[in-house]
């Protein structure tokens, strides 16, 4: 394990969630009608459960364990392992769903949602970074 890509990775996941929590609006329908909070949130939003699987893929390549074959299996395959708990699996797995609305079929995103992952998830995000500096020692 490169300790140094991941204290990279979870500084660079600590600026993505602080750039979401800074540029959220008040109620998702000002974020509907806001295309730059839009962008800012669904920009960082997607760089954080990317930072989380790139995270996790890396410490699952330290270990005698096949590789994942979708993104959302990096967080069974870290749950299993016991880096993470199941349930936190479940919920950064939610997350994943969002990216790839983000990132392959952007004008679908449900700015409620956004709003909603953005004001009540956003410390999934940080619980993944706490497990997986307790399970490394960084």
């Amino acid at each position: 394990m490169d300790r140094e890509v991941i204290e990279q990775k979870i500084e660079a996941l600590r600026r993505c969630v602080e750039r979401v929590r800074q540029k959220t609006p008040a109620t998702a329908a000002a974020l509907a009608n806001d295309p730059d909070a839009q962008d800012i949130l669904t920009l960082n939003l997607t760089r954080s459960v990317q930072l989380c699987v790139d995270i996790g893929a890396h410490l699952i390549s330290t270990q005698d364990k096949p590789a994942p074959d979708t993104m959302g299996q990096t967080f069974d395959v870290l749950a299993e392992m016991g880096v993470i708990s199941p349930e936190l699996a479940v919920r950064i797995k939610k997350a994943v769903g969002f990216r790839n609305i983000a990132v392959h079929n952007y004008e679908a995103i449900d700015w409620d949602v956004t709003h909603a992952i953005a004001t009540r998830h956003l410390n999934d995000f940080a619980a993944f970074a706490a497990a997986i500096v307790a399970a490394t020692g960084i």
